[in-house]
């Protein structure tokens, strides 16, 4: 199920957005040089370089000059935590006042949206000292936000089981009727796992909700049993980051991997680094969890908070990092940050053909490796919108040899 209902595109304004939008020029990964014409949120046609016209009716067309600029389906953000985001440098304990919370889940997400995110799904807190202050806050920021991104929520709540676990179980109770799309928390830290476990499918398949949860997977027996009740949940369970499989020998891991993939749960990995709630060490071993038949996913995790105080937020980086660290083919490790981050969501497929979602990145470039590699020029459409633009300018210095040699640059023009 969906983390959220499609809505109509709109505008900043809030009002049903019908522009018609042409981008000019881009490369495709395939190699090929097209147009592409987006209208109503959706790519309306693909075609040859300079095939395509907007059409005489539409007085709002507007056309942007990807040449340079290799096309993409856009990432999506599968594992933030917009509540604790941005809060590595501050002084005192970690503030939950509804307003700063706000600030940091809007300011993150933003972050995120520059990069090419433009689907992220936020991890809370729930109970404890917050109570559900930070879920309304991050629920706030979810409708500040709308028209540039989509920001859905995670209720996670710490204990849920035993006498202490029944205000937890109430309060994810309450988060859902708030708004929380998808229920979760930290098994891991739970007295009874296997409890906890139970309590959360049992309120999703109440509720119809997918299930995220966090965990390190490193006890094989409990992975198992984790497993073997996820598989009936039909609006789908993920786990992550995962990152104790990787620890297990070859043979117990191998045969967890195939439980995960019978069961047909997701994992979302975290290759730059892990979050709050788990042990941090190492990334879920991609390659055999492909191997078995697992659907994966990339996110990123913290984001400058104390469990990882120089995380960026940047998909492209943890498709890097796959493809460099893990051994990933740089289509399968953009796949893991694009179309299997956006299955993990429950999101519609994306591909730069006519027909599917007008959610797209374009990055300077003419081939994906290069991308992963050194991609600081980014434009960002959302719903058939340009919704963010990082531009960057490469300079040698007047170098004579630099210019003789035609040497790449994060190129001067930038697309209008």
């Amino acid at each position: 199920m969906p983390d959220s209902q499609p809505q109509p595109p709109h505008s900043s304004s809030g009002q049903t957005d019908t522009a018609t939008l042409l981008l000019r020029g881009a490369r495709l990964t395939d190699g090929r040089t097209v147009d592409v014409r987006l209208g109503g949120g959706r790519i309306e046609a693909v075609g040859t370089a300079g095939s395509l016209a907007t059409p005489a009716s539409r007085s709002r067309a507007a056309k942007v000059d990807l040449n340079g600029y290799l096309l993409l389906p856009a990432p999506a953000e599968p594992h933030a935590h917009g509540d604790t985001a941005l809060t590595a440098d501050g002084d005192g304990p970690l503030s939950y006042d509804t307003q700063e919370v706000q600030r940091r889940a809007t300011e993150a997400a933003l972050l995120q949206l520059g990069h090419g995110a433009t689907a992220l799904r936020s991890h809370v807190r729930v109970g404890d000292v917050q109570g559900l202050d930070a879920l309304v806050a991050v629920l706030q920021a979810r409708r500040a936000l709308r028209g540039l991104a989509e920001l859905t929520t995670v209720a996670m709540p710490r204990v849920l089981t035993g006498v202490a676990g029944a205000d937890g179980l109430a309060i994810l109770r309450d988060a859902v009727k708030m708004g929380a799309s998808v229920v979760g928390g930290y098994p891991d830290a739970d007295p009874d796992p296997t409890g906890y476990v139970e309590a959360v499918l049992e309120l999703a398949s109440e509720h119809g909700c997918p299930v995220d949860l966090h965990t390190d997977a490193s006890d094989p027996a409990r992975l198992a049993r984790l497993a073997a009740m996820s598989g009936g949940l039909r609006s789908g369970v993920t786990l992550g980051p995962c990152g104790g499989l990787g620890r297990l020998p070859s043979e117990v891991a191998s045969r967890a991997a195939d439980q995960l993939a019978a069961a047909g749960v997701t994992v979302v990995c975290l290759p730059q680094g892990g979050c709050g709630g788990v042990d941090r060490r190492g990334t879920a071993p991609v390659r055999m969890l492909r191997a078995a038949g697992v659907r994966i996913a990339a996110g990123s995790g913290a984001l400058r908070d104390v469990s990882n105080p120089v995380g960026r937020g940047d998909p492209l980086e943890a498709a890097y990092l796959l493809a460099s660290r893990h051994g990933l083919r740089p289509e399968d490790a953009y796949d893991a940050v694009s179309s299997g981050a956006r299955a993990a969501l429950g999101l519609p497929e994306v591909r730069v053909e006519a027909g599917f979602p007008a959610e797209l990145l374009a990055v300077r470039g003419n081939r994906l490796a290069g991308a992963l590699s050194l991609a600081y020029s980014r434009i960002v459409v959302h719903r058939g919108r340009v919704v963010a633009r990082t531009s960057a300018v490469r300079e040698y210095c007047n170098s004579a040899a630099a210019t003789g040699l035609d040497l790449p640059r994060q190129g001067r023009g930038e697309p209008s």
